[in-house]
């Protein structure tokens, strides 16, 4: 045995020391157990110094082996010394069940588990017993090093050797390994045996048991434990109120945990810090911070420290009950305290302002924990990047990536999705690539979603070939496409103008037993609908109810406007009726493409009556809704009613597109006789006031309808989107004058931003174009909601005497010269 074993010993640096043997050395032994020893440690040739000391001695080696297995400390000699001594005179004076015992004690002390296994073994062949001692050693050796298996087995051996439990200290051992290991109901056996045996049972038994039970939600059974086990070797202590207090709260029964919490102190125990953590994290929970409060006064009453981890728990616990987390003051507050705030404080608190839109914020949090010394971690940045590209902000969010990788934080899949999405989202699909090949390059592999996500990005780029080949190597990854894949490369064929292959690819994957789901399908339908194929579409419909998926509001839209593209209103208010009566709730996109077919043939009446009823049915209406209705009452020169749905759509804070200004602008410099007075409309509109003030000043109409245009804008706190039209308004020829000005000007103030006015437009205004800017000023400040106020005329006026201050002294000049 002695050469398997050695090859696999590994030296220990501070080897524990077991105690000595239970049994007492005989007097006349102890000399010639220390020479034995002696000769082992210091003798290379020790089995022939050993043979020479024992030659003539009454005593064989053999009845002294057990006390010098327990006084080695080099388990290499110990195993040496276990081969040689069984070689000596085996058949008079074999090894007893002492000497194989305490070898074993030193080979699990070693962690020599295959070898204590081969001794047990030859032990049961040779019929010796081991002791009880030994056997007890190793299950808490076994139990120690999670062999919990190995140990239980053990424990049973014990109980039908020696008719009683293990130690104490094995039992407990044993215990706490299998609750750790989640083996409660394993446990509960092991802690009857326990009781029944011997009654070998204390409070650490108890309340590891107690743990275990809490840990799976029997709180009450942990409860009756601990009142059966009362005086019996156990009296509840503070420990177990703890354990049954956090095991209610962590079931959710907070009421029950504050039962316990009044009684422990009504039984003369001081709550503890575990104490009040563990209520103030159930009460958290609930969201009851009144009752959070009054914990935190009674701590600083009792003079019990609030630390850290506690702060964490409640301020994770505002932000999931949405209450409003002051940064700035929560952070000032724990210092205050005493508590420096952790990378846990800080990444709750960045994941909290990002949640809540508050990105920025929540990067200078980011820089605030660095300058402090925290170690970042993936949680500090990931919510981050996350926020940054919500708000549109992708560079930022990549440059936050590139200092995440180069400070050797590796990033998670989510942060890498959360890039990728944001990039394909905005068309950056070349920037989206690049990131995904940065993904590999740092061991993180792109799942079946980031492939879907690229292949439709790539497809809306016209970049169809270049979705298949990435299709190729998402195969040579062995990342498995789903449904979702499929049906991007269905669109993608479709997109491309290839119907047919897109129909062969949908047949394959059902040959293949995948279900192409409501996505698939859809997918197909809409190049059915696209191509003006409406049979073929509506046999995909049935096709996809045989296969028991459920056509939703997306099938029925599309097809609907498939209908609509044909001109054949009949069939799209037959699918809406079919929709309705198969429960199927219509969506935005339906009833804008019912609002659009209405508009083609001529039926305003109806369509607006749509408007009306998708709003009623909670839906709100987008800008392809309202730049379909402002575009149709343009072309018939129904500019009142265009104007109308405009000032709507501004109001309702919906941001209007391009094509939404086109057919402004179209149609009042196309309509020259169209009626402009909007006395036929609810109220009154600053569009057309303004159209027909500016009209009457003597400017082109295609300049007054960009300025009536940018008053709306600005006077609905879009100022951005004006400002961004203005550098469009160039490109056409049109360039911005005093009106264009004021509109900008009260825009900006409206932000806020009185004072940075200078910073965001130009002035090179004369007197007379700004007493202009001011007339169109006052008429806008007649257009304020109530209590509000502009300061934009008063910065004109300011202007205004300014220039002609600046005027007087350049005729002052004159006339002196």
């Amino acid at each position: 045995m002695s050469k398997t074993l050695l090859s696999r010993i590994k030296p220990l640096h501070t080897p524990k020391r077991t105690p000595p043997s239970p049994f007492r050395v005989p007097l006349h032994l102890k000399n010639l157990i220390n020479e034995t020893i002696q000769i082992l440690k210091t003798h290379p040739q020790w089995p022939d110094s050993l043979e020479t000391r024992f030659y003539d001695k009454e005593t064989r080696v053999s009845e002294i082996a057990h006390y010098v297995f327990d006084r080695i400390h080099d388990v290499e000699l110990g195993i040496k010394f276990f081969d040689w001594v069984s070689k000596q005179e085996p058949q008079h004076f074999p090894l007893n069940g002492l000497a194989y015992s305490s070898f074993l004690k030193l080979l699990a002390r070693f962690k020599l588990f295959s070898e204590v296994e081969t001794v047990l073994e030859n032990m049961k062949i040779e019929e010796i017993k081991p002791t009880h001692e030994a056997l007890s050693f190793i299950i808490r050796v076994y139990s120690d090093c999670s062999l919990v298996d190995k140990a239980l087995e053990l424990f049973y051996s014990v109980v039908k050797i020696y008719n009683s439990v293990p130690s104490l200290f094995a039992c407990n051992s044993l215990l706490n390994s299998l609750v750790k290991s989640k083996k409660v109901e394993m446990a509960r056996k092991v802690f009857d045996e326990m009781v029944v045996g011997d009654g070998c049972v204390d409070n650490y038994s108890v309340g590891i048991m107690v743990k275990g039970l809490c840990n799976i939600g029997k709180v009450e059974e942990g409860e009756k434990l601990i009142e059966d086990r009362w005086g019996k070797r156990c009296v509840p202590d503070v420990v177990f109120y703890n354990t049954l207090i956090n095991g209610y709260s962590t079931k959710g029964d907070v009421e029950r945990a504050n039962e316990l919490f009044k009684k422990l102190k009504m039984k003369g125990f001081l709550p503890t810090l575990m104490t009040y953590g563990t209520m103030i994290n159930g009460f958290c929970k609930k969201g009851d911070f009144k009752a959070v409060d009054r914990l935190l006064q009674e701590m600083k009453e009792m003079g019990v420290p609030v630390n850290t981890q506690v702060h964490n728990t409640i301020i994770d616990a505002q932000y999931k009950h949405g209450f409003e987390v002051k940064v700035t003051d929560t952070i000032k507050q724990m210092i205050e305290s005493g508590c420096e705030p952790d990378i846990v404080t800080y990444n709750t608190l960045i994941c909290g302002l990002c949640k809540d839109g508050k990105v920025w914020e929540a990067g200078q949090l980011l820089e605030q924990a660095k300058k402090r010394g925290l170690i970042l971690n993936t949680i500090s940045y990931t919510p981050l990047i996350q926020g940054y590209c919500r708000v549109g902000e992708y560079l930022v969010a990549q440059d936050l990536l590139i200092e995440m990788s180069e400070r050797g934080y590796k990033p998670d899949l989510v942060a890498f999705v959360a890039l990728v999405h944001g990039l394909v989202a905005t068309g950056e699909v070349d920037a989206a690539l690049t990131i995904r090949h940065r993904m590999v390059e740092r061991g993180v592999v792109p799942d079946a979603g980031i492939y879907n996500v690229l292949m439709n990005g790539l497809c809306k780029k016209g970049k169809f070939s270049a979705a298949k080949v990435l299709l190729v190597e998402m195969l040579d990854q062995n990342v498995p496409p789903d449904a979702f894949v499929y049906a991007t490369l269905v669109d993608g064929f479709i997109r491309n103008g290839d119907l047919h292959d897109a129909k062969k690819l949908l047949e394959t994957m059902i040959e293949k037993g995948m279900d192409p789901g409501v996505v698939g399908y859809n997918a197909m339908i809409k190049g059915f609908c696209k191509f003006g194929r409406m049979k073929e579409a509506l046999a995909c419909v049935s096709r996809m109810t045989e296969a028991h998926v459920t056509p939703d509001e997306f099938t029925y839209s599309t097809i609907l406007d498939g209908y609509i593209k044909q001109h054949d209103m009949g069939g799209a208010l037959k699918i809406f009726g079919q929709m309705v009566k198969r429960k199927c709730k219509p969506n935005v996109v339906t009833y804008t493409s019912l609002i659009n077919g209405f508009c083609r043939s001529g039926d305003f009446n109806t369509a607006e009556q749509a408007f009306i009823t998708m709003q009623s049915c909670g839906l709100v209406p987008n800008v392809v809704t309202y730049t379909i209705l402002i575009g149709s009452f343009c072309k018939e020169g129904k500019l009142a009613k265009a104007v109308f749905y405009f000032e709507l759509m501004l109001s309702n804070k919906c941001m209007p597109s391009d094509v939404t200004f086109h057919y402004l602008v179209n149609g009042f410099t196309n309509n020259p006789s169209a009626i402009l007075d909007s006395q036929s409309l609810e109220n009154k509109s600053l569009f057309l006031e303004s159209f027909n003030m500016m009209i009457s000043d003597g400017s082109a109409r295609g300049a007054a309808v960009y300025n009536s245009i940018l008053f709306c804008l600005s006077q609905n706190g879009m100022t951005r989107t004006a400002l961004q039209l203005k550098e469009k308004m160039l490109n056409k020829g049109f360039i911005p004058d005093p009106v264009s000005f004021v509109a900008f000007l009260h825009g900006i103030c409206l932000e806020g931003k009185s004072k940075e006015w200078r910073n965001i437009i130009s002035n090179d205004l004369n007197e007379q174009e700004l007493q202009t800017a001011l007339k169109y000023s006052q008429l806008l400040n007649q257009y304020l909601p109530y209590g509000i106020t502009c300061e934009a005329s008063l910065i004109l006026q300011n202007l205004i005497r300014n220039c002609s201050y600046e005027n007087q002294k350049e005729d002052l000049k004159v006339s002196i010269t």
